[in-house]
């Protein structure tokens, strides 16, 4: 093993640099107030951020620390990050966005060999949401470092590259070409993908397969390791236990969920793979499901994704226990979100008179863990 590393990202200095806009919102939901203003100090601390008092409401300044630790040296700056996928490689998105202020971006899932991905269609919109079935389209782990790994390196915010595979072995050289790149932060593993060696299961509906590539990617280096849970399983606990046994410094959770469309004049499937990832608001609930009981199962932090479009998202998914999020489809239709809800977050935990978000973080547990949601569903007379 080699000697761990520090990671540690930094805010940038030029908080508020980003116009406010409206957030997607689900029907019928109104919207929050306007946070208050974000104003930094001479010397405020680069993983704080200071909340000042509103004029009409005279109070002392807050220092708020919203610096998060995913474990094994990566501390980010914030709790906001953008999910694989919907970010590109971070450069897209290099014109609107300040990425420097963002807590972490998890790039486009990166596989061994090159792949030109699905045939279309891939995308299709569905109430709440969006079905997805690109198919891990990337130029293949070597072009992704040559590309882009000296971006990487000049930018203050944390890079997570998203690795996929056939086979653990492939999990296992992917990462090996990753250990030791420069602006390389860390790895999350999509381990929702088929096993070819064992007839096309899934890694993540498996415990012993899912602990099996954690292990195995462990081995192989000293980054720090996040691994993404799938949400279509009956009871996610037994494979939170065997991925947090095996290493990984962290889960994220949730993978999107199977579905399908079907085409105009209802023929066919509409989708060329014909099944895709549903992901956006409508998986929300599922999302919370996820990681409300993956929290209770680890000890590890847990980071959230599914369906963020505004800060009461943030919080509902720091309640049940997640230490962060990684906001993803919301970005197609905004941006600009993820920053503002950096601000929004230490306007919120300023409001509350907090000097750290983690004092929201678990609010809705139990003090005792409960029964799986399989379980819970049942009827009772």
């Amino acid at each position: 093993m080699k000697a761990k590393r520090r990671v540690t990202t930094s805010a940038d200095a030029r908080p508020g640099g980003v116009k406010r806009g409206l957030s997607p919102r689900r029907r019928g939901q109104a919207a929050l107030p306007p946070a208050p203003v974000v104003t930094p100090r001479p010397a405020r601390p680069r993983t704080a951020s200071t909340i000042e008092a509103v004029p009409d409401r005279p109070a002392p300044t807050v220092e708020v620390d919203l610096s998060v630790d995913l474990g094994r040296g990566l501390v980010l700056a914030n709790p906001i990050l953008v999910a694989s996928g919907t970010f590109g490689y971070g450069i897209e998105y290099g014109d609107v966005v300040e990425v420097n202020r963002l807590g972490a971006i998890c790039c486009k899932g990166t596989t061994l060999r090159p792949r030109i991905g699905n045939v279309t269609p891939r995308v299709t919109e569905t109430p709440g949401g969006m079905l997805n079935s690109i198919g891990l389209q990337n130029p293949g782990v070597d072009a992704v470092v040559e590309k882009y790994a000296g971006t990487w390196t000049g930018w203050k915010t944390a890079v997570i590259v998203n690795v996929a595979g056939e086979s653990v072995a492939d999990y296992v050289e992917v990462v090996r070409r990753l250990d030791g790149v420069p602006g390389v932060a860390g790895i999350e593993l999509n381990i929702s993908c088929p096993n070819v060696g064992r007839g096309g299961l899934q890694f993540a509906i498996d415990a012993g397969a899912a602990g099996e590539v954690t292990a195995a990617v462990r081995r192989a280096t000293d980054l720090p390791l996040l691994v993404k849970l799938s949400p279509n399983v009956a009871d996610v606990r037994p494979i939170a236990k065997a991925i947090a046994d095996s290493g990984a410094d962290a889960l994220t959770a949730i993978n999107t969920l199977s579905g399908i469309a079907v085409a105009p004049g209802r023929g066919r499937p509409l989708l060329g793979n014909i099944y895709g990832g549903l992901s956006g608001p409508a998986v929300k609930p599922v999302a919370l499901r996820v990681v409300y009981e993956a929290s209770q199962a680890v000890k590890i932090p847990v980071v959230a994704i599914g369906g963020v479009t505004e800060l009461a998202d943030v919080l509902d998914f720091l309640a049940v226990g997640a230490v962060a999020v990684q906001v993803g489809t919301a970005i197609f239709a905004d941006p600009t979100l993820p920053v503002r809800l950096v601000d929004e977050l230490a306007a919120e935990a300023g409001r509350r008179g907090m000097t750290s978000y983690r004092d929201m973080i678990g609010t809705a547990l139990p003090k005792k863990a409960g029964p799986s949601s399989a379980k819970g569903v049942e009827y009772r007379p």
